[in-house]
């Protein structure tokens, strides 16, 4: 590991303002007694090659990825673990020695905070439904069918794109594209909102509640959005008498499992849940 007293993460996003890593890894750093600082870049889409470049620099230890290089990083380093290959989509960069690894974090940190959420173990082949085609969806959808082993029904605004990711995965069990009216809601376990829609805007929804009235009583919603604490998909959820939870949880469990790639320092989810609840009141 780099010398503690100069170790530096980031996270690159476009946007980046809104993210709230940089409260969860500085109380991980404070935590693990480690000296170290954790920043927040934006990074637009063409400057990301140097951006990734740059993680190769004494002292980094390394860098999170999100919207919209979870995909286009994946050229860019020089090994990736099993799931992110898998994936297709690295949200964790580990630097050792000159040598970027990507990983990814959110499948293992969605599946933590389902649990967590009180999904219990579905029948085999239970129907899940993911909202979204972009590396989010893509750690969901290994999830839904790796860990929980059901049925993957992929919505997206543009078919093309659900089309593609649902061929991607082909391999690993029943995965189809489909457009909503087409989704057998009456049998959906669980339904995971992987898209953008609704952050930072208290109206927007991924999904017309005419379709979430077909979910039944007993179900999950699980809305990765994390700001605003609840969504309109989470409030027209909740008012249907379903189970809904917004994205607090997987981004916290990711956070710990990125953390503890960087310096092997196991800290409790609690910590990273801790900062999170200050950022939001503060």
């Amino acid at each position: 590991m780099p010398d503690p007293l100069s170790l530096r993460a980031f996270l690159f996003a476009d946007p980046a303002a809104h993210s709230l890593s940089p409260r969860m890894h500085r109380a991980a750093f404070a935590y693990a007694g480690l000296s170290g600082s954790y920043e927040a870049r934006r990074v637009p889409a063409d400057e990301l090659p140097d951006a990734v470049a740059g993680l190769r620099a004494a002292g980094v230890l390394g860098a999170n990825l999100s919207l919209p290089h979870k995909e286009a990083a994946l050229g860019l380093l020089d090994s990736l673990s099993d799931a992110a290959r898998a994936i297709g989509a690295v949200n964790t960069v580990t630097h050792r020695d000159g040598s970027l690894r990507g990983e990814n974090t959110d499948a293992p940190g969605l599946l933590a905070a389902l649990r967590d959420a009180g999904l219990p173990d579905l029948p085999l082949g239970s129907d899940v439904v993911i909202l979204g085609a972009g590396g989010a969806a893509r750690a969901a959808a290994f999830v839904a069918l790796r860990d929980l082993r059901g049925r993957a029904w992929i919505v997206n605004r543009t078919l093309e794109r659900a089309q593609a990711l649902a061929a991607d995965f082909a391999g690993w069990g029943e995965v189809q594209a489909a457009s909503a009216p087409d989704v057998p809601w009456s049998s959906a376990a669980l339904v995971v909102n992987a898209s953008s829609a609704g952050l930072n805007h208290p109206e927007g929804t991924p999904l017309d509640a005419a379709f979430l009235a077909r979910v039944p009583v007993g179900a999950l919603v699980y809305d990765m959005v994390y700001k605003p604490a609840e969504t309109r998909l989470m409030r027209e959820a909740s008012a249907l008498g379903l189970s809904a939870h917004n994205g607090l949880g997987m981004l916290a469990h990711q956070a710990r499992l990125a953390f503890r790639e960087w310096t092997g320092v196991d800290v409790p989810a609690g910590v990273f849940r801790d900062a999170l609840a200050d950022g939001l009141v503060s």
